[in-house]
């Protein structure tokens, strides 16, 4: 099947196909004229990208994945680590937002928002904040 078609049942732009097939995650045959001949495995595989990706793994990651989820031989310790390791990114991610979310939360509090110049938010933002 052509790249568009792929792009229909895997729900991902045909951009994005390419690029995956650029960096070796998805190598679908050629046809003669060297049209991208997607099989039903390149689709499985596009999906897989497609599933991982939605859940924040990076594209190396998606790489690993994708070695571990071939080898039927694999450890699923070793695929475990790898979730490991991005919910702990991810934890600390919305620890940072959080952060964020209360530093703004504060701040907008703090600002009477009226027709006077003073205010917090500016003054954060200019370094001369009483949050730093």
């Amino acid at each position: 099947m052509n790249i568009g078609i792929a792009s229909e049942k895997t729900g991902l732009p045909s951009k994005t196909i390419r690029y995956y097939e650029d960096i070796g995650l998805v190598r679908p045959a050629r046809t003669d004229n060297g049209y991208r001949d997607y099989s039903a495995s390149d689709i499985h595989r596009l999906k897989f990208l497609q599933r991982s990706r939605s859940l924040g793994f990076s594209v190396d990651e998606c790489r690993q994945l994708l070695s571990l989820y071939q080898d039927r031989a694999r450890d699923s310790a070793d695929v475990k680590a790898i979730a490991e390791a991005r919910l702990v990114e991810i934890d600390r991610k919305i620890a940072e937002l959080n952060g964020l979310r209360h530093l703004l939360h504060h701040l907008v509090e703090h600002c009477h928002g009226n027709d006077r110049p003073d205010c917090p938010i500016i003054d954060e933002l200019a370094g001369e904040g009483l949050v730093q």
